[in-house]
């Protein structure tokens, strides 16, 4: 029998709604007998059983749950389960020739707190994002290869979210083959390389999949920015649907390299359809607002994670404010802004409130054609509204 931690009263509705986090404020007695890391029961003040989950002190979130049966055994075969149901879940897409790179667990959302796990053709990158998980990655990682057939497991537990935890960064082969210098996938019949182990996140953003055809699809004819373009994913989309020729802005030489790696495979000639350019996204939409000739009619803005903590979220919003106002500007009457947020702390409310601000400030009209969000792999669990971090606008700008 697991030893218990204890609530405090009237903190036990959540944990009954099936919400996976314990925060320390809501916790009246930690057992002694347990370790960081090891499974215990969940009471209410009054003794009655409520869920089971791993601990860590270490963390402000102290306990994250993983059954809400009792007397359920937290066991091998429960682990195997979970994992099996979480890869069910995407049968369809797994069976579809024209991709190979999706989410296959998605943390909170796929009832495992903690765990994220990516696939790339015939590997997999894990991401072990707490201490409960961090103690069963190889359990987990030899689970996830007898299920799939894969080659190898890569770990990208690379993070913030691990300090938080009281653990180290680790970016390292975790287990069967290593995986080469770069792996390729493919995405709706397109062709990317990906470095699984220098990449952003993962390697790869999955999480933009439709998001990509979606944006793709309103830029036939059009002199396009893809600001923030990391490697070239939504100028492939672009000019597949016909562009006129994309301008791709990021700060990583090695993204843009890379992106130009992927338009050759795809066959788009770099020199021929595009421009890329190294540097400050923000100081180059700025310094371009004084050269007439910089006008697109498509701006692409998915910038990265700008609101990592409450502390800087007012800085973040006056981040999304000003590069969004500094794209109206320099977008042609009728052009088109699709702008994203992928900060978990900005709601899509509060980011289409702050798109509201930079149009008013830009003096031009703005129409929302499309609200976007995270693919169907990303999926959110209703008892974790948190997992909804992906928010985008399709908007047409109109006046000068």
């Amino acid at each position: 029998m697991a030893e218990a931690v204890v609530l405090k009263p009237g903190r036990e509705k959540p944990v009954r709604n099936r919400h996976p986090w314990i925060f320390s404020g809501g916790i009246r007695s930690l057992p002694n007998g347990a370790a960081n890391g090891d499974i215990v029961d969940v009471r209410a003040h009054d003794g009655q059983w409520l869920a089971a989950g791993y601990l860590n002190r270490e963390s402000q979130i102290q306990v994250r749950l993983l059954s809400w049966q009792p007397n359920q055994a937290i066991d091998d075969l429960f682990w195997r389960d979970k994992l099996a149901q979480s890869i069910a879940r995407r049968a369809t897409l797994i069976a579809d020739p024209l991709t190979t790179a999706y989410r296959l667990v998605n943390g909170e959302n796929d009832f495992l707190p903690g765990l994220v796990v990516d696939r790339y053709d015939r590997w997999l990158v894990l991401q072990a994002g707490t201490l409960g998980i961090d103690r069963r990655k190889h359990k987990l990682a030899q689970l996830l290869l007898d299920l799939t057939g894969c080659a190898g497991v890569v770990e990208r537990s690379d993070h913030s979210q691990r300090q938080e935890e009281g653990l180290d960064p680790v970016n390292d082969h975790l287990l069967g083959d290593p995986p080469p210098d770069r792996v390729t996938i493919r995405e709706n019949g397109y062709s990317f390389l990906v470095d699984l182990s220098g990449g952003q996140k993962t390697g790869y953003y999955t999480d933009q999949r439709v998001n990509r055809q979606r944006v793709a699809a309103y830029c036939q004819n059009r002199d396009v920015l893809n600001a923030f373009a990391y490697t070239d994913s939504f100028a492939v989309y672009s000019l597949a649907a016909g562009a006129n020729r994309v301008t791709n802005l990021d700060a990583s030489v090695d993204a843009l390299e890379l992106g130009e790696e992927n338009l050759r495979i795809n066959g788009f000639d770099p020199e021929r359809w595009t421009e890329s350019i190294a540097g400050d996204v923000f100081q180059i939409l700025r310094d371009w607002q004084h050269q007439p000739d910089q006008r697109y009619d498509t701006i692409i803005l998915d910038p990265p994670k700008f609101a990592h903590n409450k502390r800087n979220l007012e800085n973040a919003l006056r981040g999304y404010k000003e590069i969004n106002l500094q794209a109206l500007r320099l977008l042609r009457p009728g052009g088109l802004l699709a702008t994203f947020s992928c900060s978990g702390l900005v709601s899509a409310d509060l980011f289409q409130k702050v798109i509201f601000g930079a149009a008013v400030d830009a003096g031009r009209p703005v129409q929302i054609l499309e609200w976007l969000q995270q693919g169907t792999d990303h999926p959110v669990a209703l008892t974790f509204p948190e997992g909804a971090y992906l928010k985008g606008l399709i908007c047409r700008v109109d006046g000068s």
